[in-house]
């Protein structure tokens, strides 16, 4: 099982564009896959609400909310032993301790970021902090960004992409800003499964995304919160 924290403390940079995308794709690969959504909005819920019945199947975890009378917080949040590919949607201004309990629990994680001088300048704090309060490294989990939403032909893509590269961490892919993401959204389906010649670029832009997922095994000293329990 590898598990996928998608995670920024900045709202609005597109954690949930990711996580959707990421979960319908192993899961249109035949994976087992689970969508944990932890942000309150229930943006990732909504959307696998939407999923039609004939796509392959993602188990919704909404973590965000609290367990039925008699459910412990663990078996609310659970997910299949058998699964295969566990996707974390994370909330936005995640910091402290909590940060340090979902880093706790993954192998690696996933930091959109938007080409804005405000979403730079977040990122830029957010990232110190998920190194030294968050302790990435000292648990072994990996970390990688993606620049979001992006124009490649403007100037601040050009601040973001100079800031990226100079970060101490994998700069792994650019996602255009296009309406396509709007209208897979919308269906509960994701950029793999939308067949229309529109989305090819879209396509060929997560590949180094999933090729860089391929060659990060799940950590044997993960720690999960269910054990705990």
């Amino acid at each position: 099982m590898q598990r996928i924290l998608v995670l920024n403390s900045k709202g609005g940079c597109g954690k949930t564009t990711v996580a959707t995308n990421l979960a319908s794709y192993f899961a249109s690969e035949g994976m087992s896959t689970a969508l944990v959504d932890h942000d309150p909005q229930g943006s990732s819920m909504r959307w696998l609400s939407l999923r039609p019945k004939e796509k392959s199947e993602i188990y919704g975890v909404p973590a965000y909310s609290r367990p039925s009378s008699g459910v412990t917080m663990s078996w609310h949040r659970r997910v299949l032993p058998a699964t295969d590919k566990v996707i974390i949607d994370a909330p936005a201004g995640v910091m402290g301790q909590q940060l340090q309990e979902l880093i706790r629990q993954v192998d690696l994680v996933l930091v959109p970021v938007l080409p804005s001088p405000i979403d730079i300048h977040a990122a830029t704090r957010f990232i110190e902090e998920l190194l030294l309060i968050g302790k990435v490294r000292s648990f072994g989990v990996q970390v990688g960004v993606i620049a979001n939403r992006a124009k490649k032909n403007t100037l601040v893509y050009q601040s973001l992409e100079k800031f990226l590269t100079t970060l101490k961490l994998p700069f792994i892919t650019t996602l255009r800003d296009t309406q396509n993401y709007v209208r897979a959204s919308a269906r509960g389906i994701g950029i793999f499964e939308m067949w229309d010649q529109r989305v090819q670029q879209d396509k060929l832009q997560w590949q180094s995304v999933i090729e860089w997922l391929d060659k990060i095994e799940p950590r044997t000293n993960l720690y999960s919160a269910q054990n705990k329990s």
